[in-house]
This record gives structure tokens, C-alpha cells and sequence, in this order.
């Protein structure tokens, strides 16, 4: 049965270490306070996420982070964090790519990209037919005119191979985004990282 849960959290940044772990910037509250308002997005559907994270954004919030496993109450779920500091509502838009199988993975964020989306996150979520998926946030701002980017993904069982073919990325401009371990539908348990490099053509 599909779990979804929000909480809301009005936050005091100079007593809060999250604000700085997530990368949240800050507003000036009206007693001169610096403040960002938090919300805590879970689920137990990928397809969910996307819903919630646009519902979100069109309240104003901007995604932080993003993390896939148990929790006390909700058992196995998706567990994303947004943030508020007074910028234009609807500005952002989020697309959820999750998927068992590496190479669909890469397909599907190259025409992310190709649509204007950028890599934001990254996680793993058991699914709910064996294996585990790799699940990826985008995000595009609407406001943006940077160059669209163009992403790899690597995936191999061996740190060894991981070194390789990373230095072999990165000979030609990319850089690396973020990295999860997951047991994909055809490599077993394999090192899934994500590449990028702003588009040369």
C-alpha cells in the first residue's frame, strides 16, 4: 500500500547544522534572524516523489537532498528534503529517473539534460520487484540560460575499474556528481557513479 508522508519544519539557521550540510541558502526573518523553512518529503512510490518534489516546487521550495531506505514508521521508503528562502514560486521543475538496469539510466538522463534538467541527487531504493533501483533527481530552473550538459554513467563491481574509467572521463572534461552502490538488474552488486561535462557541441 503506497505511504506518503510530509513535515514541515520552520528552522533557525544559526542553531541548525543542516541548513549547511544541504547547501540551503538563508532569508532575514523579521527580527534580523537568518531562517529556512524546511519540508520533509516520504514515500514509498518513485513516481510519488516527482509529484510531491513539483507540489513543492510550485510552493516555492527547492530540493536538498535525497535518501532511499528504512524508516521507523514508514518502512522502505524515499525520504527527500526541500527548502524555502523567498524564491519565485514555481521557478524549478523535478524529474525522478529511477530503474534497475544502468544503461536505461543513462539514456534517460542524457534527454533529461537534452530538456534542460540538471543532476541534483542521487539514492537507491529496493524495489518492489527484486533488486534495487538507482534512482536519480533533475532539476530545471526556469530562470537558467546556462549550456546543457552531457552525462555518463559508470558502473562496475571493481573500485579498480571504477579509477579507470573515471580518469578515462575525465581525460575528456567530466567531472563527477555523485556516486551510490546498488545491486543493478544485470551487473549484481556494482558502483553506479555519475558523470558530467557542460555539452562541447
Amino acid at each position: 500500500m503506497q505511504r506518503s508522508r510530509v513535515a514541515r519544519l520552520g528552522v533557525a539557521a544559526p542553531v541548525v547544522m543542516l541548513a549547511a550540510l544541504i547547501g540551503g541558502h538563508r532569508t532575514i526573518g523579521a527580527q534580523g534572524v537568518a531562517t529556512v523553512d524546511y519540508r520533509v518529503l516520504a514515500t514509498t512510490k518513485t513516481s510519488t516523489m516527482e509529484k510531491e518534489l513539483n507540489e513543492a516546487a510550485e510552493a516555492g521550495f527547492r530540493f536538498q537532498a535525497v535518501m532511499g531506505g528504512d524508516t521507523a514508521i514508514g518502512g522502505n521508503e524515499v525520504v527527500a528534503v526541500v527548502s524555502r528562502t523567498g524564491e519565485p514560486k514555481g521557478r524549478f521543475a523535478y524529474k525522478l529517473l529511477a530503474t534497475t538496469k544502468t544503461s536505461t539510466m543513462e539514456k534517460e538522463l542524457q534527454e533529461a539534460a537534452d530538456a534542460g534538467f540538471e543532476y541534483r541527487g542521487q539514492t537507491i531504493f529496493k524495489s518492489v520487484f527484486g533488486g534495487e533501483e538507482v534512482i536519480c533527481i533533475l532539476e530545471r530552473d526556469k530562470d537558467s540560460v546556462a549550456p546543457r550538459s552531457q552525462y555518463k554513467l559508470l558502473a562496475t563491481a571493481k573500485t579498480s575499474t571504477l579509477q579507470k574509467e573515471l580518469n578515462e572521463a575525465g581525460a575528456t572534461g567530466y567531472q563527477i556528481m555523485g556516486m551510490t552502490v546498488a545491486k543493478t538488474a544485470i551487473g549484481g552488486k556494482e558502483l553506479v557513479a555519475i558523470v558530467r561535462r557542460t555539452r562541447t557541441q
